[in-house]
């Protein structure tokens, strides 16, 4: 049997093609998507070629799908399950599981495997390892396309502040307000954080990141943000970062505007470039006690139903994330296109099947 998928045809190119449905293995299943959602990972796998060359590669990662089969030896998961699907589904008997690395699970980010090493969500089916401990079932109260963003946006913008550790009553900043970075405001504020910083200039970006918790916006475009940062703390700085978007220049940033002793998270996907510059003088000489810590956000079945209690209970609204809305599964090109080009009115499409 054969499906229609849309892919990445090589480094630069995409376009759609056909292939066999994917077997279900026994503790696997096969999953029709109900709502998918493009990434700007996704831009910088095909357009900057941030993982190598891939060649006709099913594209996409965040989806809530409808389980059309399921292996012999799942129990929990049957045919008719609406559930979401983490970007990250874990091999969970691995030793980095076991260890409490599930994200890099067989290697290092293996466990990120839609559109890394095997074939994404954007097709008319596509097969999802591990049933029973990578998906989640769709609380009836939800709307399926405001849980996509449950699939990798919130999880990663909320890893962000777990990373940097964020407490009550900390200062944060956080560097690029696209959609993880609105999640990072929310996941700190969430936390508990105090004066909350959000790096942007797009208007509908600042207004959301106002919408989630941030307190002070710093566009980038009107000066150097770390002097912005520094001026609005009196020269301290702030105590935590979160780094959700920039480049690879942004790490030296980050260390100059947090305080001695503070801490930084980064879960932007650095697509390009051999390495990333830390500044000895702001770094204390090496002795600044500045932690820098980077990480793939945890996947699987609990992360995902935690999240989710979060929208059940109104604690969290993603709609706020969706700008732009297609129906049927021929606006797929169109809706990766716009990660791409990023309009100011942009912050995340979805595209309803």
């Amino acid at each position: 049997m054969k499906m229609r998928g849309f892919a990445m045809l090589g480094i630069g190119r995409t376009g759609w093609i056909e292939k066999d449905v994917p077997a279900c293995g026994p503790l696997d299943a096969i999953v029709r998507p109900i709502a998918v959602s493009p990434c700007t990972s996704d831009i910088h796998t095909v357009w900057e070629g941030a993982i190598g060359e891939r060649t006709d590669m099913i594209l996409g990662h965040e989806a809530v799908g409808e389980i059309v089969e399921v292996g012999s030896l799942v129990k929990e998961r049957k045919a008719g399950d609406v559930v979401i699907v983490p970007a990250i589904t874990p091999d969970w008997g691995s030793l980095e599981a076991q260890a409490g690395y599930s994200m890099h699970s067989g290697g290092m980010l293996a466990g990120w495997k839609f559109s890394n090493f095997k074939d994404g969500v954007f097709s008319e089916y596509f097969h999802v390892n591990e049933a029973d401990a990578n998906l989640a079932i769709l609380p009836e109260s939800v709307d399926p396309a405001e849980a996509v963003m449950l699939s990798d946006m919130v999880p990663t913008g909320f890893h962000g502040a777990e990373l940097a550790d964020v407490q009550y009553g900390d200062s944060v900043c956080v560097v690029g307000i696209g959609p993880v970075g609105l999640m990072a405001v929310a996941g700190a504020a969430l936390r508990g954080a105090g004066r909350l910083f959000a790096v942007g200039s797009r208007p509908v970006c600042a207004e959301a990141a106002r919408y989630y918790g941030a307190t002070d916006i710093i566009n980038y475009r009107e000066g150097d943000i770390v002097q912005q940062v520094l001026e609005r703390t009196r020269g301290r700085g702030v105590d935590k970062v979160i780094i959700a978007g920039g480049d690879n220049g942004t790490f030296a940033q980050a260390v100059a505007m947090v305080r001695p002793g503070g801490r930084i998270g980064n879960v932007n996907y650095l697509g390009e470039g051999e390495s990333i510059r830390i500044p000895r003088a702001e770094w204390g000489c090496g002795m600044g006690h500045k932690t820098i810590a980077g990480g793939l956000m945890p996947g699987g079945r609990l992360r995902m139903e935690k999240l989710a209690s979060l929208l059940e209970t109104g604690r969290l609204d993603t709609s706020r994330l969706l700008t732009h809305r297609f129906r049927g599964m021929e606006h797929l090109e169109e809706a990766l296109l716009l990660m791409k080009d990023k309009p100011r009115d942009l912050i995340k499409p979805v595209v309803i099947f």
